[in-house]
This record gives structure tokens, sequence and C-alpha cells, in this order.
């Protein structure tokens, strides 16, 4: 979701199942025309959301996105919730390595409940979101391995080789290691241009090569060119953005 469209709140988690929690909860000051569009930037977690729109309630469990999309905003949505989950973390019977630049629909949702792997839950809120999880982690169903968020952080496990890591991360996010880290580097690429950082400065903060490297994997995973992110057009926002503690440098 935009970080910069009105009424969206966000914030980090505690719990090692969550990696951030956010919501929209209403429109932006009167006067204050809509954006147009969304850039939803490439992401490396996996989210649980939920949403009304036009008065009706979906939920849907969405994958890691490996590409940029331009999605357009109707200005019908009346709220949302989402869960973003941390690396390693995964629901059991529904692997994270079906979900990639796809997403499924809960068969069954009203504006407080939705159905999860054929169990009726109740819809977290901001403030309660943990506790949601925490439920989840009891029934069984949502589950983690925590050497994938040693391994991103860039520790190096002893006991465990090469290759089983290499499985074991790619289990458990869908996606490989090279793969997260260059996802998350552009990310936070995107995040430091939009702040007004200098392209030159960005290329020696998140370990480019070189200013066509940075141009390069801003347009696999964010669609758009430094100058796009510093000047943004009229109407459009950006996928919400935040670093996260996957090491990003080669």
């Amino acid at each position: 979701m935009p970080d910069d469209v009105p009424g969206l709140d966000h914030r980090p988690s505690d719990s090692p199942y969550v990696e951030r929690v956010y919501q929209v909860t209403e429109d932006g000051a009167p006067g204050t025309p809509p954006p147009e569009r969304m850039v939803s930037v490439a992401n490396s977690n996996w989210e649980l959301i939920a949403w009304t729109e036009d008065g009706v309630t979906n939920v849907s469990v969405r994958g890691p996105e490996t590409r940029p999309t331009v999605v357009p905003i109707g200005g019908a949505m009346d709220a949302a919730i989402g869960v973003v989950f941390r690396h390693g973390a995964y629901l059991r019977n529904l692997p994270v390595a079906g979900l990639v630049d796809t997403s499924v629909m809960s068969p069954h949702a009203t504006s407080r409940t939705f159905v999860l792997e054929g169990d009726e839950w109740e819809i977290p809120g901001y403030e309660n979101a943990e506790t949601f999880v925490d439920r989840l982690v009891r029934a069984g169903l949502l589950v983690r391995d925590p050497l994938v968020a040693d391994v991103l952080a860039g520790d190096t496990p002893l006991l465990v080789t090469p290759r089983s890591v290499q499985r074991r991360v790619a289990a458990a996010t869908g996606l490989t290691q090279g793969a997260i880290r260059q996802i998350e580097r552009a990310r936070q690429a995107a995040m430091l241009l939009r702040q007004g950082t200098a392209a030159a400065d960005v290329v020696h903060l998140v370990g480019y090569h070189d200013q066509p490297h940075l141009a390069r994997s801003m347009a696999r995973f964010v669609g758009r060119k430094a100058t796009q992110l510093q000047r943004p057009a009229p109407g459009e926002v950006l996928s919400l953005l935040y670093k996260t503690d996957a090491e990003v440098r080669p």
C-alpha cells in the first residue's frame, strides 16, 4: 500500500512472524485530490490484506512481487488492514512459492470475519494484529524457519550446508537469496531517492556498482527512473517502502 496516501498508518512489529502492520482509515483532507494511480514496486515479503470496497469486504493472501505494476486507484476503497510477514514465516498449507506474483482470495468474508484454511477467523485490527498472528501460530497454520531470517540478515550458519540453506530460503520465501537482496536493495534505493538523496550517493549507500547498475535496478524492480522518484508525477504514489533487516550489499 502507498506510504504517502492520506489516511495511511503503518508500524513495525516486535513479533518474530510480522514485519509490519498498516491500515488505511480515511480519505485525505477536504479539497485534496485523491491519487490516480499507485506504482506497486517489487516486494520480497508476503502479506495478508483485508479491505472494504463499495461496502464489500475482501480478504486476500498476497505473495511476494518480483516486478512493479501500475494500479489505477478508483477511490472506492473505504478501509484496509494489512499484515506484512517476516522472511521465514509462512502458512503451512499455503506455500509461499505458489504465491509469487499472485494472490489467493478468502472464499468467504464479512465485515468482521473471513475463512482461512477452512476455518473462520476474525479480521485483525491495526493494534491487535499480533494477537491474530499468535492464534494462527497456536493453531499450527503459521510456522517459521528462523534460519531464513538469520541468513538474509547476513549470518552464516555453521552446521547447515549452502545447498540446504538455499532450499530452506526458497521454501519459506518463494525466492532465492539473490532475488530477495536485489529487491530489497532496489526498495532501499527508491526510498533514498524519494528523500532527495543524490543518485551517486545512493550507489554508494546501498552497494550498486555504478549509476547504470542503479538505473537498471530501478527499471526492473521499481518501474521508474531516479529522476521520476525524486520528482514524482502528479496523482502518482508509490507502494509502502521501509527498510528491512535483509542484507542488501553483494
